[in-house]
């Protein structure tokens, strides 16, 4: 009875939640209320409630209880623990696979597509697999480690004496499993930074801008957490830095990050950039600005996937309207000759092509190179970024 009980608990949970708020800060307030709960509880109790949402848009027409039970059963339905929750007829075939799960559940439901998972297919960027990136979703995605230059043999070693399981993409990414505490065996930020293999490949735009002896002054101007600098900071090497972004608790995170990465010399500044700079900021030209701009997120759904279930289409417009107002503030701040790297997290073809067309029909910028990072075929996250250069 205690996966009727985890069941029932999940089901409460999903009942009060409205995503006012990141699920997992939901759960994280639930949990601190309801002590009774223990680890292996609350391990079960979130892994139900994520698995609800994994279902996207689909089976909305359903109660939340069926519903639960259907996302229990297709991704978890092999677990022998969870069987007391399902309707019998659904264990009267061979479920043994994730396919065969959901082949089932289609006999019940005809509804049920990978399509109406993500049913914003016609909003989708340029040669995204829409079967393939809403099935996706049913996947946990994994956790990636880019090791920092000339540190491949060193985190190597500690991951084998560890005896972590880890899957080596290339001669510095990293694939491991969700959950692993590895801030706990590898030195974080210092010689290795947890960062998606999408976001690894931003450097391959990176490598297309020339970087010889000189020093190029780069502008992370939403630079978050900082860790698109310290990928620039690796690739480009002589670098003068400037970051800035909106949320002052969030450069504080980047400050101590940048002292654990050895980046000492950089200028930091609060600024909202989608609002007219300051007569000084307007002084300042660059020969690199990096503008990871905020966006509907939607590459990264299916770590967040309640984010999908709560999305609403005309929010695309939204970001859009504010990706324009950034860019148009940043990009005056080039210099002849200097580059803009526009990059989102985003699968939506407004906030990513079409950003890209509205740049170029309206600033002296010629397009070098874009590129679609398509994740969902890695466990990974999907990402699109450009290279313009200034005319």
């Amino acid at each position: 009875m205690r996966y009727q009980s985890y069941f029932n608990t999940a089901l409460n949970i999903i009942n009060a939640y409205h995503g006012e708020m990141p699920l997992a800060h939901f759960l994280k307030q639930y949990f601190a209320l309801h002590k009774k709960h223990g680890s292996s509880d609350r391990k079960m109790i979130t892994k139900a409630c994520y698995a609800y949402y994994r279902l996207g848009k689909a089976l909305q027409e359903l109660n939340n209880a069926m519903r639960l039970k259907v996302a229990l059963f297709l991704l978890w339905g092999h677990e022998q623990e969870w069987q007391i929750v399902f309707p019998e007829n659904w264990l009267q075939q061979e479920y043994d696979t994730l396919a065969k799960r959901w082949k089932i559940l289609q006999t019940a439901f005809p509804n049920l597509q990978y399509t109406a998972i993500f049913p914003l297919q016609s909003a989708l960027s340029e040669n995204i697999h829409s079967t393939d990136f809403s099935a996706a979703f049913l996947l946990q995605p994994k956790v990636f480690l880019r090791i920092r230059p000339g540190k491949e043999n060193e985190i190597i070693a500690i991951l084998q004496q560890q005896k972590v399981t880890y899957t080596q993409l290339n001669k510095t990414c990293i694939a491991l499993e969700q959950g692993m505490k590895i801030e706990n065996i590898l030195p974080l930020n210092k010689n290795c930074v947890i960062q998606d293999y999408s976001s690894q490949r931003v450097g391959e735009l990176l490598q297309c801008i020339p970087h010889d002896s000189k020093s190029l002054a780069v502008w992370d101007c939403c630079a978050a957490s900082g860790g698109k600098s310290i990928l620039v900071k690796d690739t480009l090497n002589a670098i003068q830095l400037t970051v800035s972004d909106i949320r002052q608790s969030i450069l504080h995170n980047l400050q101590q990050r940048f002292a654990v990465a050895g980046i000492k010399d950089y200028d930091l500044f609060l600024a909202d950039v989608s609002k007219p700079l300051t007569p000084a900021l307007k002084n300042r030209y660059y020969d690199l600005i990096i503008a990871d701009v905020p966006c509907s997120g939607s590459g990264t759904w299916s770590r967040t996937p309640e984010q999908l279930y709560f999305f609403s289409e005309q929010q695309i417009e939204e970001y859009a309207r504010l990706q324009q107002k950034i860019v148009q503030q940043v990009i005056p701040q080039l210099k002849p000759g200097g580059f803009l790297l526009y990059i989102t997290c985003s699968v939506f073809k407004k906030e990513n092509e079409e950003m890209v067309q509205y740049i170029l029909k309206n600033f002296p910028l010629s397009l070098m190179k874009q590129q679609l990072m398509e994740g969902y075929q890695m466990q990974a996250d999907t990402m699109y970024a450009a290279l313009l250069q200034r005319n």
